[in-house]
């Protein structure tokens, strides 16, 4: 299950949303040449990724912040814009723009340090922004359950577009964290399931005093567990236009 896109326009320009996307396609850029030269990549991430042990036994705490705007490749680098693209806007959108800016980075920071706790002697560099895009996740689910979200599903060479609600595909998504964290190995490298699941959990934690201010609960009652805007309609409709017979 792959999201698409969601069916819930946000009510005001996501500036942070935007910036950080951009910010996180241009370092990839400026870094993108590092590619073509292996240590070079490798120097480059010594430097700036997270290294686990190197935060345990140094104390180089700036790696958990620096890490969250790197990526892996291109697919990473897609992947995860694309997750902070739908589910962004509307979060900071209830948020207000500098607090999910605050949000956003504080969810990042959680990710990284419970990714340290599963591994707290790797050398393994880790890089990414899904720690953080995992909160927005998590804060989506909270206060949106019911959003629309549309999602490729691929089973082999069957490929079909479907609308599921945003409570289904997030909480399926960090049910596979959790089990693909349990038997993982962090000093062997891969996909850092711990800090998505601990950057979920911790967009979870954050959102609470927004949810509770909104009234809890009453908040759903009143929205349906939806944003509180106009739903987006990507159905096809019939064109006006008349159609053009070929003449024989």
């Amino acid at each position: 299950m792959f999201p698409i896109r969601d069916h819930n326009p946000s009510g005001r320009t996501p500036y942070v949303t935007w910036a950080l996307i951009a910010a996180n396609v241009l370092i990839f850029l400026g870094y993108l040449p590092l590619f073509g030269d292996e240590r070079a990549l490798l120097r480059f991430y010594s430097e700036y990724a997270m290294i686990p042990a190197r935060v345990t036994q140094t104390g180089a705490w700036s790696g958990i912040l620096t890490s969250m705007f790197l990526h892996g490749g291109l697919m990473h680098l897609v992947g995860n814009m694309l997750f902070l693209w739908i589910f962004g806007d509307n979060l900071e959108d209830r948020m207000g723009h500098l607090p999910f800016l605050a949000f956003y980075l504080a969810c990042g920071i959680a990710a990284g340090i419970t990714h340290i706790l599963g591994g707290p002697l790797s050398m393994v560099p880790t890089v990414g922004a899904s720690g953080a895009i995992a909160g927005v996740m998590g804060g989506y689910l909270l206060l949106f359950p019911r959003a629309r979200v549309d999602i490729l599903l691929i089973f082999i060479i069957f490929f079909r577009i479907i609308t599921i609600p945003a409570a289904l595909l997030l909480a399926v998504w960090f049910a596979i964290q959790v089990f693909a964290g349990l038997g993982s190995d962090p000093d062997m490298g891969g996909v850092a399931y711990w800090a998505h699941a601990g950057g979920f959990v911790a967009g979870v934690v954050l959102t609470l005093p927004l949810f509770l201010r909104l009234g809890g609960p009453r908040f759903w009652e009143a929205h349906h567990g939806l944003p509180p805007h106009p739903e987006a309609d990507y159905r096809f409709r019939q064109t006006p236009i008349p159609r053009v017979r070929r003449r024989r």
